[in-house]
């Protein structure tokens, strides 16, 4: 059995080379594919410095910066011309605990989707502001009761497919980027019936680098909802 772990970065640099080493050690069946928009602060570069020595390690270099979503997408092929069974997200910032990472893989042997999940225990953040608290776990309802999803945490970044989910979507049709593509690949994936598991996990904000937030994800997120839900009603999701 084969894992890959996709990490997107664009300016990184405080965090790849740490992340990278901590991921990497919690499996033996576990390989890292990082997506690197063309970061201008050297993250490819650090990559690539780590790749001399680690074989379990793969870069794709990108153009520019093409969004979130994109990334997941090109990884997600790369994933499934390479013959892995399990495909896992995570930031890169250490806002997810790369000790979780055997949870998930765990949980993946018995279900289609595994979501490490803020919200499926409680509320697990640490170091957010109350609004921002706030507005992510109002956000999350608000998706839940458009959706009909029965998830928690549906914006939630931290996550394990087994590959049958990914080669049952269709890749190339994919509309969104950010929160909102994280909202779309569980909505297509319990449109097509597959089981999804949420494993409660702590998100810390991260410590070094930059958000990538912006209010332009935000809105996307707040519309994307409702037009997959038309697509769906209408047979053409």
């Amino acid at each position: 059995m084969k894992a890959l772990l996709i990490i997107p970065t664009y300016n990184e640099i405080e965090n790849i080379a740490r992340i990278i080493p901590a991921a990497l050690s919690q499996s033996e069946m576990l390989e890292i594919l990082v997506m690197d928009d063309n970061s201008p602060d050297g993250t490819a570069a650090a990559v690539k410095d780590l790749m001399k020595t680690e074989p379990r390690l793969h870069l794709i270099e990108r153009p520019r910066k093409m969004g979130l979503g994109s990334a997941y997408v090109t990884g997600f092929k790369y994933a499934l011309k390479n013959g892995y069974d399990f495909v896992l997200e995570m930031d890169a910032d250490f806002s997810h605990d790369p000790n979780d990472l055997p949870r998930l893989l765990e949980a993946a042997q018995k279900n289609d989707l595994v979501i490490g999940s803020r919200y499926c225990q409680g509320v697990n953040i640490v170091n957010w502001p109350f609004r921002r608290l706030l507005i992510s776990y109002f956000a999350s309802k608000y998706v839940r009761v458009i959706t009909g999803m029965p998830v928690k945490d549906p914006t939630a970044g931290f996550k394990c497919f087994n590959r049958r989910v990914l080669e049952a979507i269709n890749l190339d049709r994919i509309l969104s980027d950010g929160y909102a593509f994280q909202v779309e690949m569980n909505f297509r994936a319990w449109s097509l019936g597959f089981k999804i598991h949420e494993v409660s996990i702590v998100f810390t904000e991260r410590v070094d680098g930059v958000s990538k937030m912006s209010r332009q994800i935000v809105w996307e997120a707040v519309w994307m909802v409702w037009r997959l839900q038309f697509k769906k009603l209408f047979g053409k999701l």
